[in-house]
This record gives C-alpha cells, structure tokens and sequence, in this order.
C-alpha cells in the first residue's frame, strides 16, 4: 500500500524532468461525483481545490466541498464543461498550478491536455502525445501490437463518404463484428453488425454518431466474440519506462456495451492467466512511457480463455474504486504526488498486493425495462447507507437536486468490500436494499436482482449477461 503522506509534502519544491513544480491549488475539469472524489483527494493532500460548473450545477455538491468555483457558461456541456477556452480561463483566473480532468467531458482530450501545459500549469495525466495515440482506436492497435499484445483481427479505417473495400475487409475480419469509432470509446462509438447486408448501413449510422459525439466520423472494423468477457488491468506509469499494476477488474456486466457492475478480482480467472494479462498490460505501459493512471482494457474468449487487447483509457477509470479497497492505495493522491513531483524514484510503489473482493454497482436514473432509457428529475427523498466496514459510497448528489438530461445520469456508486466474493456480494445486496432514492425512477430493483441471480453467484459472467438473463432482471 502507498501512503498519501504528509500534507506538507505537497507545499514543498519537487522536480520533474529537471525544473522545479510549485501545485498549491487544483481546478477540476468536471463535475458530479467524479469532482467530489479528486476534491477529497486534494484536501488529504493539503492542497487547495477549485470546482467549476455549469449554470445547471450552480448549487451542485462539487461547488459546495470546493475552495473555491468558477461558472464556466451555460447548461449544454460543448458551452461549458467541454469548452476548453472557458475551463482553461477559470483556471488562469482562479490562479490553479494544476489541472485534474477526472473522466469524461475533456479527461481524453489532447488538444486540452496541451493547452493546459502551454499555460504553465502542471497536467494531471499522461502526456498529450499519449493521450492522442490511445485516443485514436485503430492507432492503439497498431501500438499494441508492438508491444506484443494479442490483437483481434480488425480492417483499415473508413472516414464518411469513403468506403471502398468495405465488404471485402468485413469478409476478411468475419462475421459477427464490430464497427468502432476511431475518435473515442464506449458503447456511443461501437455497433454489432451480425450479417452482411447490414454493413453499409450500420457503418453510416455509427460514422453520424461518432461525428457527433467525439467530431471524429472515422470507423474500422474489429471481429466481435460472442459470449466474451471484458477485463481490465489498472497501471499506474511513472514517465520514465517504469510502471505498475493494480490487479485486473471484471467489467462484463454492461448493457449498450456500458459498464454497470465492475468487480475485482476477476471470478474464475486463473493466477498463470491473471498474470499473463497483467504483465501485457505493463508492457505496453512501459514501452509508450505511460505517465499518471490509465486502464488496458481486453476481451476475453469465454470459449478458449484467450484476452486481446481492446483499448486504453488514458485517465482515472468509472470503476477505480474497487481497485482502492483491495489495495489500499489512493489512486487520486497518486497521481497528484506524481504530478506535484513529490513522488521520487525512492518513495515509488514497486508493486502492490491485493486482499478481498469489491464490488461497484452503479446507479443509474434510467427505465432498464424500457431500453436503460434516461429518466431525469428531481430526488426528493435521497438515503444512502452508513460508508464504513467495507462500504463506500461515491456521488455528487444530494436531497432536493435534480438529474437534468444534460448529463450522464448516475446518481451515486456504492462499492463494497468483502473477505471473498461471496461476502462482498451479501454486502453490496444489503447495501443495495437499504439505499432509498425517490420519486426519480432509478435501475436499483435492476442491480439488486441482478446481485441475486444465481448465475451472478455462481460467477458465470459475460458480455451479454443482461441480454441472455432479461427475463429475470428487467421483470416489473
């Protein structure tokens, strides 16, 4: 486990790459329950913590645990969380050293990232360059591949209104497959095509929608593995070709190829492959250099056993926590004392062990029966457990706010921590059961049945779980 250390450590003079960083004060590039969480991780730190937010936000908890808060423009998310000259003005006039993105919104954003540094401000991340090449999908691959990690077959990459030689790169990629957007991940940027003469169709419509979400209408093609599994391996890069990992987390529980439930460690996985997957994701860590936290994401063949490299997040991860409660370490902190310059060669973790289970669900204010379908409103009565013995909870809500549609819709994380599996289940369930959220319509009867399936218990986990058990899970 990594000690945070002593507050002061961070008011001290440190040096990175030879030249002296002073970080007093941090402005958080977002908002909701992410926000809340790196302003915590400030405060232990002794550092001093600036909230911007939009017009909708302007009573919003992050504002509140804040120092400080800057309104950076009106409600839509391109007028003020995603406008980079705004965010980079409220930290300039706050007087921020330092820049944390969180995820989502910029946290992915090279152009960001470098505007952030040519300002002189210290870069909560990995480098821009690092960003770019993982941000772009079929790029990653490519890097990927160089460093020896497995890789599905997959086509070149197709920009809207270009798609010469499509059917034949389908054909030789095989079908079923999947079309992916190469500007940006998630289940916005990624479409199953199970036949042939839905190709052209569903490239176009994911081509739109890519444009639309990251300004990126490039596509490739990438074979899709039935009934697989997708794991992730935390890594924590230092800047200098060293790194680390955090143990893998089960994340196959998804629906629209979004996470919901993530777990670690991962059930059934066993050790020699366990450490198969952690040391691919190191190598590629180590070889790109890789700075701050990020997350090398694989499929699994539920048949053969056999993980392909899928994709790298390069920021702090939905899912972190359950990593925090197995280790111990502060993933957050971490990546202030690395940016900050206070980490030295000498204080560096060489690596971590890992105790007992967690699991985090996440709550949604959505209709799961009715296609996970977004249901914003107001929260008039909000009760959330008692956090201590294993119990976490992480969100940014509060009585009497409101989840508007401008945003993703989570209302709150709850993570949970046990001796074994089945203990952390019990009291992820328990926890689940106490929480009371109304009148705002929520998944929480979804994840409860769905903690209660026995296919769950028994850990036979995979990718289209919810489509295969929506019987049970989505029953009114």
């Amino acid at each position: 486990m990594l000690s945070t250390g002593p507050a002061a450590a961070l008011k001290e003079t440190g040096k990175t790459k030879g030249r002296c960083v002073r970080m007093r004060k941090v402005l958080i590039a977002n908002r909701g329950e992410i926000a809340c969480r790196v302003i915590k991780s400030c405060h232990s730190l002794g550092l001093r913590s600036v909230a911007v937010y939009s017009a909708a936000d302007t009573n919003a908890l992050h504002t509140q645990l804040a120092d400080e808060a800057c309104l950076i423009g009106e409600a839509p998310p391109a007028e003020s969380y995603l406008n980079i000259e705004r965010v980079v003005a409220a930290a300039r006039e706050s007087g921020a050293d330092a820049v944390h993105p969180g995820y989502g919104f910029l946290a992915e954003n090279a152009r960001f990232a470098e505007k952030v540094l040519q300002e002189g401000l210290v870069w909560i991340g990995p480098r821009p360059q690092t960003i770019e090449d993982m941000g772009d999908k079929e790029r990653a691959r490519l890097l990927a591949g160089a460093a020896g990690l497995p890789i599905l077959p997959g086509s070149p990459r197709y920009t809207p209104g270009n798609l010469s030689g499509i059917e034949e790169a389908a054909r030789d990629v095989q079908f079923p497959l999947l079309v992916k957007a190469s500007g940006g991940g998630g289940g916005i940027g990624m479409r199953l095509v199970t036949s042939p003469d839905k190709l052209i169709e569903t490239v176009e419509n994911t081509q739109r929608t890519a444009q639309q979400a990251f300004g990126d209408g490039t596509v490739y093609l990438e074979r899709f593995i039935p009934k697989a599994r997708h794991l992730e391996v935390q890594v924590f890069g230092f800047g200098d070709g060293h790194a680390v990992h955090l143990y893998e987390r089960e994340c196959s529980i998804q629906r629209r190829f979004q996470k919901i439930i993530e777990e670690s460690p991962a059930p059934g996985l066993t050790p020699p492959s366990r450490d198969a997957m952690c040391t691919a994701a190191l190598a590629l860590a180590t070889r790109e250099r890789y700075q701050s936290a990020g997350t090398v994401e694989f499929v699994v063949d539920g048949t053969t056993g056999a993980f392909y490299f899928l994709e790298m997040n390069t920021r702090i991860q939905v899912e972190h926590p359950v990593t925090e409660l197995n280790t111990g370490c502060d993933l957050v902190a971490m990546q202030l004392q690395l940016a900050a310059g206070t980490m030295t060669e000498s204080a560096r973790p060489n690596g971590f062990s890992t105790a007992g289970h967690s699991i985090e669900c996440r709550i949604y204010a959505e209709q799961p029966e009715k296609m996970f379908l977004p249901s914003p409103g107001r929260i008039d009565e909000l009760y959330f457990p008692r956090e201590g013995d294993g119990v976490r909870i992480d969100t940014g809500i509060r009585e009497g706010d409101e989840i508007t549609y401008h945003y993703d819709p989570m209302v709150a994380k709850v993570i949970c921590h046990g001796k074994d599996r089945k203990s952390a289940i019990e009291k992820t369930r328990a926890s689940l059961e106490a929480i009371k959220i109304s009148p705002l319509r929520t998944n929480l009867d979804f994840l409860r049945r769905t903690l209660a399936h026995p296919e769950f218990s028994a850990g036979n986990l995979h990718t289209g779980f919810i489509e295969a058990h929506k019987k049970d899970l989505l029953a009114r």
